[in-house]
């Protein structure tokens, strides 16, 4: 039992390595108890790299890190992806004692082209962008963004080389375009295991033609008779827009001395109520045209310096009402005192409508107030 223990406790430990093309790889290889027995380090072609510390293969990138009867480590620099596979730890035992440690290679993914956009292109176009990386092990990711916004399921394709060791992966972007991705920044970005935190990424620059875009931007709200009004077009488009025009109801403006241009700025001094109407800015381009208009109307200062504001609209509308209200109350009040004198009258006049004389009448009157009375009495 002692033995098979001990047997046990002399054998070589060793683990795979993963590297980056380019990079270095470390194969260790270690033994928790050696009697003085030599370690041996051997390629997948089975060529001793070292021999203890003895390097026996003529290979400059292969360097010794460490060495002593319970560790032998190098480093293998500027690896190659034909340094990919099995590496052999023999301990010299009686028999040998082997361990394997696979060396896998990552193929680095080169930069990515984007390819296919023939700009500018026009307002609704369908615009197809194909992304391009090659060399990398295992095939890479390519993900497409708009500005900071990840596109989804577009799909890719990847293809082997010649050799079948590394891949070339290719993705199409179908996109359609309007105004609003004019200057947009479409980005291929490619992931892989070789690149960590930071993917390889390549950008386009969407140039999308389209009509302009026109509104007119004004200087006051109120324009009353003899101030100034300023009136800015704003005009956006691709290609830039012309120089503006402005028109009043459809006509040159009719007034240049007062009405001038500067830029896309039309100012009119000393309003009067001759510049009512409407005013039209109009920009073009290689597109197509568009205008916006502005309704001006002019204001009488005195008239406007009369009208006390919203405040005493409110005020006199709630006194207008104040006003109906009462005249509704008098007129149902003089109605309901109306009928109840009715009602009196008509009493006092009981028993005297058949009189011939005002005597007669009055006796007649009386002695009905006599009768009520007795027939009061009577019924009770």
């Amino acid at each position: 039992m002692a033995e098979q223990l001990g047997s046990q406790a002399q054998s070589p430990l060793t683990q795979n390595v993963t590297a980056v093309e380019g990079g270095t790889a470390t194969l260790t290889c270690k033994v928790d108890q050696n009697d003085n027995t030599s370690l041996q380090w051997s390629n997948p072609a089975q060529q001793t790299l070292y021999f203890d510390d003895k390097k026996a293969l003529r290979d400059h990138r292969i360097e010794l890190v460490r060495s002593s009867w319970h560790e032998l480590s190098i480093n293998i620099s500027d690896i190659t992806l034909s340094d990919e596979g099995q590496y052999t730890c023999s301990l010299f035992t009686m028999p040998v004692k082997t361990a394997k440690a696979f060396l896998t290679v990552l193929g680095v993914p080169q930069t990515p082209v984007i390819s296919g956009f023939k700009g500018p292109v026009n307002e609704g176009d369908l615009v197809e962008l194909t992304c391009t990386t090659t060399g990398s092990k295992p095939a890479a990711h390519i993900r497409w963004f708009k500005d900071d916004t990840e596109i989804e399921d577009v799909p890719s394709t990847k293809e082997p080389d010649s050799k079948g060791k590394t891949f070339t992966v290719r993705s199409t972007l179908r996109l359609p375009v309007n105004r609003d991705d004019d200057g947009v920044a479409v980005r291929c970005s490619v992931d892989h295991e070789s690149l960590r935190s930071s993917p390889q990424v390549a950008t386009q620059i969407l140039n999308i033609q389209y009509v302009p875009s026109v509104k007119i931007d004004f200087s006051r709200n109120f324009a009353r008779e003899g101030d100034e009004l300023r009136l800015e077009c704003q005009a956006i488009g691709n290609p830039e827009p012309e120089a503006v025009k402005w028109k009043k109801d459809g006509a040159d403006l009719p007034d240049p001395e007062r009405m001038i241009v500067e830029g896309n700025v039309l100012i009119i001094s000393a309003l009067n109520k001759t510049d009512n109407g409407t005013y039209y800015c109009e920009a073009a381009n290689t597109m197509g045209h568009n205008s916006a208009e502005y309704i001006l109307f002019v204001y009488d200062p005195s008239a406007l310096a009369g009208q006390s504001g919203p405040d005493h609209a409110v005020i006199g509308g709630v006194v207008a009402v104040v006003v109906f209200i009462t005249l509704c109350l008098t007129i149902v009040l003089g109605r309901y005192l109306a009928r109840h004198k009715g009602t009196y009258l008509t009493n006092e006049a009981k028993g005297a409508e058949d009189a011939p004389d005002a005597d007669t009448a009055i006796i007649n009157a009386e002695g009905s107030q006599a009768n009520a009375e007795e027939k009061k009495e009577y019924f009770i």
